[in-house]
């Protein structure tokens, strides 16, 4: 669920919520550490998919500030897009946890988000590729995943949201948050690392902690891969058709107590 949800434009938080909800999970039973791993899984995942140009960007790390080729200059629109969420996490991640993540609340950002997303396909020109992209647009990206911080709203839905309204082609809109995605998963992994280390890894548990990155990359992979494919020629209005579907599920569900 994991490494599926975290990249298609569906929340995947608002689907660890709700499956938990809905089918009795214990969300407990592994703690957080297990969920790191998996987060783990998925920047892997990410990470060889686009292994070229991330050894493009380490290559361009000596030439970042001068930003006069291709690689130098995504860098600096990762950095700018990836402050806002840093900024938000720092500032309000303790109150989205301790508040925020509920099935009420998933429900209402995924059917917010699905009507976002529709628009943004009628809206959008489409005739754009990353490379087109100003500083200023990498930072309203970046915004759009600050409030991806709450349950529900989706990073990948949010950041893809604002580029189709930027008039970015889907598969280059695509690229693009995904490279985004990596600096975002890293550091709420390193964020949360500490307090696994504090907390140490339940010996029994290893063989499945393992299976848990592993399963996350490959699902994740697949993912990444066949989801750009699948934006050359269609739009996104299967994704949000669905997120209504599961809001209108969850409110079913809380309306019946």
């Amino acid at each position: 669920m994991q490494g599926l949800t975290e990249f298609l434009p569906v929340s995947s938080s608002a689907h660890l919520i709700l499956a938990r909800a809905f089918f009795g999970f214990d969300a407990e039973k592994f703690g957080l550490s297990f969920d790191v791993a998996c987060h783990v899984g998925t920047l892997i995942a990410v990470a060889i998919y686009f292994r070229r140009e991330v050894a493009d960007m380490v290559a361009a790390l000596p030439r970042v500030f001068s930003g006069r080729d291709a690689s130098s200059r995504m860098i600096q629109l990762l950095v700018i897009g990836t402050l806002p969420a840093v900024a938000a996490g720092l500032l309000f991640s303790k109150i989205i946890e301790a508040r925020l993540r509920t099935p009420a609340v998933a429900a209402t950002a995924l059917a917010a988000g699905a009507i976002l997303m529709l628009a943004a396909e009628r809206a959008g020109r489409q005739t754009r590729d990353e490379s087109s992209l100003t500083l200023a647009e990498a930072f309203w990206i970046g915004c759009a995943q600050a409030v991806a911080l709450i349950p529900g709203v989706s990073r990948s839905g949010a950041r893809l949201t604002v580029a189709l309204f930027l008039a970015l082609k889907r598969p280059a809109a695509a690229r693009f948050i995904f490279l985004l995605a990596i600096p975002a998963i890293l550091g709420a992994a390193a964020h949360e690392a500490p307090k696994v280390v504090k907390a140490g890894l339940p010996g029994d548990t290893a063989t499945l902690f393992a299976i848990g990155v592993v399963t996350s990359a490959v699902v994740g992979y697949l993912a990444v891969k066949y989801f750009i494919r699948y934006l050359a020629s269609h739009r996104l209005d299967v994704f949000a058709w669905y997120r209504l579907a599961l809001a209108a599920a969850a409110a079913a569900w809380l309306w019946r107590g």
